[in-house]
């Protein structure tokens, strides 16, 4: 099994999952915070795949 992947599968599904519970727990007035920030935090967690790649190689 490739490492890799099961990574990559690994961050995908806990973004997914966060967003999903952040999104349905939010008012209305957080869900355009949310949008805002969204940019931001799809940056970083590029950022930290990143990381998590030189780790693991």
């Amino acid at each position: 099994m490739d490492m890799r992947s099961v990574a990559k599968g690994a961050a995908a599904g806990a973004a997914v999952g966060f967003v999903y519970y952040a999104v349905s727990a939010a008012g209305p007035l957080q869900k355009m915070s949310i949008k805002r920030d969204a940019g931001k935090t799809l940056k970083a967690a590029g950022h930290l795949l990143n990381d998590l790649k030189s780790v693991v190689m």
